[in-house]
């Protein structure tokens, strides 16, 4: 497969800000069912492990988009099934609500991919940035319910030490 980037002018970045996302990308892919995008392609991403992403995108370097259509894990129940043959995405902190002119548009919802089976699953570097419609009113109801994704991995915590303490010593040297 050839990659989008291999098409573009030196220097390209696809790097859609939360707001673009919700109001470009995920409202046209709801509202228009021909809509696709060269930037994000559509994945079942609880058929795919997260360090199998990267391939799977039409672009991206560090961070990669995908739509995905939301599993419930009952068919009558609200729950998200957020299960891969390998872990889990687990949801971290709050969700974040994400505005165009003060007029609420989406929300935000940060999750952490775990191998192995919860309780016990360990947790890797891998975060997804969920983002979906909040004004769902505006369109026909559905079981179905679209959502865009940011996955990228988050660099360790030793590899951050590693950098500011460089950064330290080459500005002590320096004064």
């Amino acid at each position: 497969m050839i990659k989008m980037e291999e098409n573009l002018p030196p220097g390209f970045r696809f790097h859609p800000t939360d707001e673009e996302l919700i109001t470009y990308y995920l409202t046209r892919k709801v509202s228009d069912f021909g809509f696709t995008s060269r930037a994000i392609t559509v994945v079942d991403l609880n058929k795919c492990e997260p360090w199998d992403l990267p391939a799977k995108a039409s672009m991206g370097e560090k961070e990669w988009y995908f739509f995905n259509l939301r599993d419930r894990k009952y068919p009558t129940g609200l729950r998200t099934n957020r299960a891969t043959e390998a872990g889990y995405w687990k949801t971290t902190g709050k969700d974040k609500e994400i505005f165009r002119a003060g007029i609420l548009v989406g929300m935000k919802k940060t999750l952490v991919f775990y191998k192995g089976r919860a309780p016990k699953g360990e947790k890797s570097n891998w975060v997804m940035h969920e983002y979906r419609l909040e004004n769902k009113h505006s369109f026909k109801p559905t079981k179905e319910e679209w959502v865009v994704c940011r996955v990228f991995q988050k660099s360790s915590s030793a590899a951050k030490k590693a950098t500011a303490d460089a950064m330290l010593a080459a500005l002590s040297r320096i004064s």
